[in-house]
């Protein structure tokens, strides 16, 4: 099979894609190194892979989208408008449109975040090289 197949402008390898750290989010500064990957962007949705080590994370914060989040490995602790759990590999969440959400990191953790409608990462994240 050629290497030429997965050369497709419907395909993202995760190898290749650089991960950034998130310095803010909705303007309000996270905390500890978080680093995001932008995986795809659609025309309707964003998809993130975001690693949160332990206590690292984002604090209460609103999006202009809802957001679906898949915890792929290790455990976070989320709060999403009154209600606070902790999500570990294989959990999901919604994080709906509006309402005030934060995350942290308590074991090393990968989380995909699907966000539609999709909005350009830099109008609801500040990410850096550094």
């Amino acid at each position: 099979m050629s290497d030429t197949l997965d050369a497709s402008p419907f395909l993202s390898k995760g190898g290749e894609i650089t991960a950034r750290y998130i310095r803010q989010v909705e303007g309000q500064g996270t905390f500890g190194n978080v680093r995001t990957k932008a995986m795809r962007t659609g025309d309707h949705m964003v998809l993130l892979e975001i690693e949160y080590p332990p206590e690292a994370g984002a604090p209460l914060h609103v999006h202009q989208h809802e957001t679906i989040c898949y915890v792929v490995s290790g455990k976070v602790r989320v709060t999403v408008g009154d209600d606070e759990f902790v999500m570990e590999a294989g959990d999901a969440c919604t994080h709906p449109l509006g309402v005030p959400h934060g995350i942290r990191g308590i074991e090393h953790a990968v989380v995909l975040e699907v966000k539609s409608p999709a909005q350009k990462i830099s109008e609801f994240l500040h990410i850096s090289d550094t």
